[in-house]
C-alpha cells in the first residue's frame, strides 16, 4: 500500500528479531504492526523507528495486527528536549489508550503534531492541556466551556461554576469544592491560558474529563512521574 504519515506510540520486542509497533496513522487511526528484523545495530529501520519522528510506513495485511514492509522518515524533527520527554510520552499514552484501532482521527493526528512542536519550543503545560481538551472532543466527549448546563445561560467570567461529568457545568458558590471560576473556564474555551491559575483550573478540570474516560484505568506516565517528584523532593539541596 502507499505509505503513510505516522508516528511511533510504542513498540515491544516480538520473538528474536522483531518488534510489535503501535503507531498511529493519519488516515487510518491507530493499527498495531508486526515488525521483523528490525532489533540491533545492523537494522537499517532500527534507527527510523524512533517516537516523535514524523514516519511514513507501508504495511501489509489485514486484520488485529498487519506487516511492516517499509520505513522512512517523512522530514527531520529535532529530538524533543529532555525536559519535554516525559511529556510527549504522556500524550501518546493518552492515545494508546482512549483511541480505538482502525478508527481515522486525521483532526487528532494534526493536533498530536501541532503539540509535540509546541514541546520541542518547552511550552509544556498550555500544549498539554489545549491537546487533552482537543482529543475529548475527538472522542466525543467534548466539554461545553461556553455554557451552563443547568440553565443554559453562557458562562460568564465572574461566576464560579461545578463540573459534572457527563453532564456539564453548574453554577456554584465562590469558595464551593471543587469549583472552577468562569474566566479560567472561558480561556479554556478559547485555548488561551495566559496564567498560572487558568493553567490550574484546566488541569483540575481536564483531569476529571479524562478519568471519566480511562474508566479507572491508569496512566503509567503519571506514576513515573510523580515518583520522579517525589524522589526530587527527598533530594538533599547543596547549601550555597
Amino acid at each position: 500500500m502507499a505509505l503513510a504519515h505516522s508516528y511511533l506510540l510504542h513498540q515491544r520486542p516480538y520473538r528474536d528479531t522483531g518488534r510489535i509497533l503501535e503507531v498511529f496513522t493519519r488516515e487510518q487511526g491507530r493499527l498495531s504492526l508486526f515488525a521483523r528484523g528490525v532489533r540491533g545495530p545492523r537494522s537499517p529501520l532500527a534507527a527510523v523507528l524512533q517516537p516523535f519522528q514524523l514516519l511514513l510506513l507501508s504495511f501489509s495485511g489485514r486484520g488485529e495486527a498487519a506487516q511492516l514492509t517499509a520505513a522512512e522518515c517523512a522530514a527531520y524533527e529535532p529530538p524533543l528536549p529532555a525536559a519535554s520527554l516525559m511529556s510527549g510520552f504522556y500524550l501518546s499514552e493518552l492515545i494508546l489508550k482512549l483511541t480505538t484501532r482502525h478508527d481515522p482521527l486525521p483532526e487528532l493526528f494534526d493536533d498530536y503534531q501541532c503539540s509535540l512542536a509546541g514541546l520541542r519550543q518547552g511550552r509544556l503545560e498550555p500544549t498539554l492541556r489545549v491537546f487533552e481538551k482537543r482529543l475529548l472532543a475527538a472522542l466525543g466527549y467534548g466539554l461545553d466551556l461556553h455554557s451552563c448546563a443547568a440553565t443554559g445561560l453562557p458562562i460568564e467570567a465572574h461566576r464560579h461554576y461545578q463540573f459534572r461529568p457527563a453532564q456539564g457545568f453548574a453554577v456554584a458558590e465562590p469558595g464551593a469544592p471543587d469549583a472552577f471560576p468562569g474566566a479560567s473556564l472561558l480561556e479554556l474555551a478559547s485555548e488561551q491560558l495566559s496564567g498560572p491559575a487558568a493553567l490550574t483550573d484546566a488541569r483540575r478540570l481536564l483531569r476529571a474529563a479524562l478519568a471519566q474516560c480511562l474508566e479507572g484505568r491508569p496512566l503509567m506516565t503519571r506514576t513515573v512521574a510523580s515518583s520522579v517528584a517525589r524522589r526530587r523532593s527527598r533530594t538533599p539541596r547543596p547549601e550555597h
